[in-house]
C-alpha cells in the first residue's frame, strides 16, 4: 500500500484492540472493536437493537445511574463521570440510537449490547471531553463506563425497565380498545338478539351485552398486565458476573438502584437474592403468560366479530364492519373482515413468543441465562405487536360497527330459544312441546303459546319484553352509562367507574401486593 492509500485509509478507519487483536473501524462510527466482531458474529434477524428505543433508553440510563454511583463512591473522576452522564443524556433524548448496531438475537447473554452501549457512551464522552473517538486511554468502554458492572447485571436491568415502558404504552392502548367496546356496548343496549352456545340458539340478549363483555375482558387483562409489571421492578445491578457482587464496592448496588429510580421515575428495588436474581428469568415468564391470556381473549373477541358479521347474505350477518379494502382479486363487490383478521395473526405470534420465553428462561444453566436476548426479542415484539394491534382494532374496526338491529329482532322472534323464557310459566314439558312444534313448522312460539291458551296475551307480551329477554338489572346498566372515558394519559386508565363489573373504580387499578402499597409502578 503506497503513503497516500495509507493515509487514506487512516482517515476513514481507526484501529481498536481487543482479545484477539487489532481490527480496523470506521473512523466515524460510535461503536468499537466488540461491536465490530458481534455484527461479523450475529447476521440472524437483520433486526438491530436500535430497533427498541425504549431498550436503548434503559441501557443509558443503567449507565448513566452506574457512573453516578462510582463518583459518589469516590471510584470515578468526576470529570469523566460527567462525561458519561452527558453521552447517557444525549442518548436518552433520542440521539446516536442509530450507533446501536448489534443484531437483537446473539449469543453471549447479551454481553454485544452492553459493550456496543459502552461504546458509544465511552466515545461520545470522549468527545464532550475534547478528544477523538477511539483514544480510550482518557475514558475506557470497561473501565469507565462499565465500571462496577457486568452484563449480566446490566442487561437483565436494562430490559426491565425497557419492558416496564413498553407495557405503559401497551395498557394505554388495551385501555383505547376497552373504551371503543365500550362506547359500542352504550349504543347497542337496547338492541335485541339471540345469544348462542355451541354455536345453537339459546337465549335471548342484548348486543350491548355482547359489546360488555368484551370491554370487561379488556379491563381484567388490564389488571393482570399491571400486576405482572410489579414483578419486573425488582433488579440485580450490583450483582455483577454472578450474583456476589465481585468488583462492586459496598454501597453501590444501593447507590446505583437509587440513581435509576430517580432518572426513570420508577420505584425500582433490588433483589434479596442476588445470586437468584442473576439467573432467575420468572418474571418474564410471568409477564409472557400474561401476554399470551391477553392475546387469546383478543382473538376469541375477532373470531366472534368474524362470525356476527359473516355474510353479508349468507352468514349471521348481525353486525357490519367497517369496509376498508377491497376483498378480493377475482370476486367483485367482496370485502372480508381483514382488521380482525391481522389481530388474531398477532396473537398466534404472541402464544408462540410465550413458548420460545419459556423454552429460553427454562435452558438456563447454573449462575446465569444466557438466553435473555432471544426473551428480550420474543417479549418487546409480543408487546409492540399487541398494542399496534388494539390500536388498529379499534380505529379501524370497532369505532365503526353497525347493528342490522331488524334482521336481529326477528331472529328472536323466530327462534325457538325464546321459548327458554317461558319455562317457569308453562313448564318444562309445555315448553318442549312448543319448541319441537316450532321448529316442525316453522310457526312462531307467541303464536302457538296464544293459540294453545298456556298464557294470556298480556302476561306473555310481558315476558317477552327485551328488558325481561335480556335481564332488567343488565338492561338497566347498560342504559345509565351514557359515554364512554378516555384513558388516562399517564396509565391508559379509564377514570370513569365501569357499570358491568362490579370490580375496581379504575380498570387500571390492579390488586397491589401488600409491600407496594402506595407505590406507582406504571
Amino acid at each position: 500500500m503506497t503513503a497516500a492509500a495509507q493515509r487514506s485509509a487512516a482517515a476513514v478507519h481507526r484501529s481498536e484492540h481487543d482479545l484477539l487483536g487489532d481490527r480496523d473501524v470506521p473512523a466515524d462510527a460510535y461503536w468499537g472493536v466488540h461491536t465490530l466482531r458481534a455484527r461479523e458474529n450475529f447476521p440472524i434477524t437483520g433486526m438491530t437493537i436500535s430497533a427498541y428505543p425504549h431498550l436503548i433508553d434503559a441501557l443509558a440510563a443503567v449507565k448513566e445511574a452506574a457512573a453516578l454511583a462510582n463518583e459518589e463512591l469516590d471510584l470515578l473522576d468526576p470529570k469523566k463521570a460527567a462525561a458519561i452522564v452527558a453521552a447517557c443524556r444525549e442518548i436518552r433524548a433520542g440521539r446516536l440510537h442509530d450507533q446501536f448496531v448489534v443484531d437483537v438475537v446473539q449469543g453471549g447473554a447479551g454481553t454485544s449490547t452492553n459493550m456496543n452501549a459502552n461504546e458509544v457512551v465511552a466515545n461520545r464522552a470522549l468527545e464532550l471531553l475534547g478528544h477523538a473517538k477511539g483514544q480510550y486511554q482518557h475514558l475506557h468502554p470497561n473501565e469507565d463506563v462499565n465500571l462496577g458492572q457486568s452484563t449480566n447485571d446490566v442487561y437483565p436491568t436494562a430490559v426491565k425497565v425497557a419492558t416496564v415502558f413498553a407495557v405503559r404504552e401497551l395498557l394505554k392502548a388495551m385501555a383505547v380498545l376497552q373504551d371503543a367496546f365500550a362506547r359500542k356496548a352504550v349504543e347497542f343496549h337496547d338492541v335485541l338478539k339471540m345469544g348462542r352456545t355451541q354455536l345453537q340458539d339459546a337465549v335471548p340478549m342484548t348486543l350491548g351485552q355482547e359489546f360488555s363483555a368484551y370491554a370487561v375482558m379488556i379491563e381484567e387483562d388490564r389488571s393482570r398486565l399491571a400486576e405482572a409489571a410489579l414483578l419486573i421492578h425488582e433488579i440485580n445491578l450490583g450483582a455483577t458476573a454472578i450474583g456476589t457482587g465481585l468488583n462492586a464496592p459496598a454501597g453501590y448496588a444501593e447507590s446505583a438502584r437509587r440513581h435509576l429510580s430517580g432518572i426513570t421515575g420508577l420505584p425500582l428495588v433490588t433483589a434479596a437474592n442476588l445470586v437468584e436474581a442473576t439467573q432467575d428469568c420468572g418474571a418474564f415468564v410471568q409477564m409472557s403468560g400474561v401476554l399470551k391470556r391477553v392475546a387469546v381473549k383478543l382473538s376469541k373477541s375477532c373470531n366472534d366479530l368474524r362470525l356476527l358479521s359473516s355474510g353479508p347474505r349468507a352468514g349471521l350477518g348481525e353486525i357490519n364492519l367497517p369496509p376498508v379494502q377491497a376483498g378480493s382479486s377475482i370476486m367483485p363487490g367482496k370485502v372480508n373482515p381483514v382488521i380482525p383478521e391481522v389481530v388474531n395473526q398477532v396473537a398466534f405470534e404472541v402464544i408462540g413468543n410465550d413458548v420460545t420465553i419459556t423454552m429460553a428462561a427454562e435452558a438456563g444453566q447454573l449462575q446465569l441465562n444466557a438466553f435473555e436476548p432471544i426473551i428480550l426479542h420474543s417479549l418487546s415484539e409480543s408487546i409492540t405487536h399487541l398494542r399496534a394491534a388494539c390500536l388498529t382494532l379499534a380505529e379501524r374496526c370497532v369505532d365503526g360497527i353497525t347493528a342490522n338491529t331488524e334482521a336481529l329482532r326477528a331472529s328472536v322472534e323466530n327462534s325457538i330459544g325464546l321459548v327458554t323464557a317461558l319455562n317457569p310459566h308453562i313448564g318444562y314439558t309445555a315448553a318442549t312441546d312448543i319448541a319441537k312444534e316450532a321448529l316442525a313448522t316453522g310457526r312462531g312460539v307467541a303464536e302457538l303459546v296464544l293459540e294453545k291458551g298456556l298464557l294470556p296475551a298480556e302476561r306473555l307480551t310481558a315476558l317477552l319484553r327485551p328488558e325481561t329477554l335480556a335481564g332488567s338489572r343488565q338492561t338497566a346498566i347498560g342504559l345509565g352509562r351514557s359515554t364512554a372515558s378516555r384513558p388516562d394519559a399517564r396509565t391508559g386508565s379509564l377514570a370513569t367507574p365501569w357499570p358491568w363489573s362490579g370490580k375496581a373504580e379504575r380498570p387500571g387499578d390492579a390488586p397491589r401486593p401488600a409491600h407496594c402499597a402506595g407505590e406507582a409502578p406504571l
